[in-house]
């Protein structure tokens, strides 16, 4: 069976069995499979009466919830493509995706949503809304599988391997998002990887029911999409997070095994931890500081008995109340979308929660790479996943064949050709790997910075470097292509005198060409509603340095912020 088959089978073997369930007001909501089939069936009937047909296009424009997944498994069932899009994107943005992908639906959570596209584009597509599509009193059922019909049925479309099922857009962070298209053999080849590394993760842990997944990336991100599915998949339930102002409340109603993460949010749980120590006092700050100290010594081979002693005292005190703070069943979190610093991945190892990080691209059907359980290797991103080839092409590329690889750009055939050659998907990203076949991404190929000295200089590395030595900022763009020297553009509540130490401590241990000489501080933070940020929270370059042209040319004239080497 294909995955959609799987997905509906499991609903209909278990119709009493919560599969989805939302935090609303401090408490969990749930939806059974039945309940799932039903909300399925009205969406169908919607699509249906309004005359979809296999084939077509269908933009989904909503936040994550139940009747999210509901229009998505529907779309799909009905032989129509998804075009999930990002409800907080700004709507110039999601117009221009429209155009490229012409659905002949949108279907959208709310009246606002559908309002703000109206307002920048007159032809939006025919409109089905949550609100009509979930009040409809559907007919009785009558199990009619003519496509002609206009009655609802219970059953998914035939779908092949070869069938297209999405079209996900990327992220866009060097320019316009391209559409990528999967099919339903991509996406039951990936899950039935992820359904068998998740219960891995979950071996040896007694528990009476479901694995306990929190979930808050939205569903529009490739790798968000597989988690939900997988889930689906599995037939275990999945917890939706409804605000994300209030996560940190929300994962203590969920209480998770595991949950998927982007960087940017491991790093702040890991600033807001050193912040809250910082408050208990002096006493408990320092005994931290000596442990965290004695763990990376005795990582290394070097650490004495002092050290271990304090280590075990800390691992006894503190360490067990920490990771109580973030879930008292937590097994693992796992970490994808953009690199995580090493520093970041051996803080939570330090502290008992294992970090499992996974590679991919929305074109490898999200993933490549997945940490190995068993063996996590700080600072790369795992080994590939079975039944997958990865090697290093020119410039150490990072090359990719397999079932997971897309069959092609959404009307873009030139493009799609740039990056499939030879049956090898060019992912544009440079990587190494080691002898025991663990991944690492250096960076983006397209973000080398080049400058007058003729280096090629990656500037994800020292980004995020000089973000675990400042950690009250909260992003950080280097540049310089074609300039005599690297500056950077910081965003956050940094002062002048934290970002000159920062990038003193920094250029000390680079080489000339790697030393980032001048910075611009923004009060104005990054975000996807101005555009700055991906849907999954990575800077947009081209974006970034438009905006702040005038800032970087002053850089490169006014000599004041210079940071000297130190002698």
């Amino acid at each position: 069976m294909n995955f959609l088959e799987t997905i509906f089978e499991n609903l209909s073997s278990a119709p009493q069995k919560p599969i989805l369930q939302e935090i609303r007001r401090g408490h969990l909501v749930s939806c059974t499979g039945e309940e799932l089939l039903g909300y399925i069936q009205q969406v169908r009937y919607a699509l249906r009466e309004a005359g979809l047909h296999a084939g077509d296009r269908c933009a989904l424009l909503a936040p994550n919830s139940i009747q999210w997944v509901a229009v998505d498994l529907a779309v799909m069932a009905e032989g129509g493509i998804v075009v999930p899009l990002y409800s907080r994107q700004s709507p110039s943005e999601l117009v221009q995706m429209m155009k490229d992908s012409s659905p002949r639906f949108l279907c959208c959570a709310n009246v606002e949503l559908r309002d703000a596209i109206s307002a920048v584009w007159a032809e939006v597509p025919a409109t089905l809304l949550f609100e009509k599509i979930f009040s409809t009193v559907l007919p009785p059922f009558t199990p009619d599988l003519n496509k002609d019909s206009t009655t609802q049925t219970k059953y998914p479309a035939g779908l092949t391997d070869s069938s297209w099922v999405t079209i996900i857009y990327t992220s866009g962070t060097s320019g316009d998002s391209k559409g990528v298209v999967l099919t339903a053999g991509n996406i039951t080849f990936m899950l039935q990887r992820t359904a068998g590394r998740l219960v891995e993760l979950m071996q040896n842990v007694k528990k009476s029911s479901d694995d306990r997944v929190f979930h808050y990336l939205p569903f529009c991100f490739a790798g968000s999409w597989i988690l939900l599915l997988s889930n689906l998949y599995r037939n275990n339930a999945l917890i939706l997070s409804t605000d994300l102002n209030k996560l940190t409340e929300e994962l203590q109603i969920a209480q998770p095994h595991y949950f998927l993460n982007v960087p940017a949010l491991l790093e702040r749980i890991r600033n807001g931890i050193q912040d809250q120590l910082r408050k208990r006092g002096k006493v408990v700050h320092r005994l931290f500081a000596r442990a965290q100290k004695a763990w990376l010594a005795q990582n290394h081979g070097k650490a004495g008995i002092v050290d271990s002693l304090g280590l075990s005292l800390t691992r006894f005190l503190i360490f067990p109340k920490i990771k109580q703070t973030i879930s008292p069943n937590l097994r693992a979190l796992i970490c994808g979308s953009a690199s995580l610093s090493e520093e970041t991945q051996l803080f939570f190892q330090m502290i008992g929660i294992p970090v499992l990080q996974v590679y991919g691209l929305t074109e490898t059907t999200g993933i490549c790479t997945m940490d190995d359980v068993h063996e996590v290797s700080a600072g790369r991103v795992g080994p590939a996943i079975p039944g997958i080839d990865m090697k290093l092409g020119a410039n150490d590329e990072i090359l990719v064949r397999g079932p997971n690889v897309f069959p092609g750009y959404w009307n873009r055939p030139e493009a799609t050709a740039e990056v499939i050659k030879d049956g090898w998907f060019h992912t544009g990203d440079q990587g190494e790997v080691d002898g025991n076949g663990n991944w690492k991404v250096v960076g983006r190929l397209k973000n080398l910075i080049i400058p007058t000295s003729g280096h090629n200089v990656s500037p994800e590395p020292l980004e995020q470097k000089l973000l675990s030595l400042l950690p009250e900022a909260e992003y950080a763009m280097v540049c310089g292509n074609g300039r005599k020297f690297l500056s950077a553009i910081i965003s956050g509540n940094a002062t002048r005198e934290r970002v000159e130490v920062a990038l003193q401590a920094l250029n000390q241990e680079l080489p000339h060409y790697k030393q980032v000489r001048k910075f611009y501080l923004t009060p104005e933070p990054f975000s996807t509603e101005n555009g700055l940020l991906t849907t999954n929270r990575k800077i947009k370059r081209a974006a970034i340095e438009s905006l702040y042209r005038s800032a970087i040319e002053e850089l490169y004239r006014d000599p004041a912020t210079q940071i000297k080497d130190r002698p």
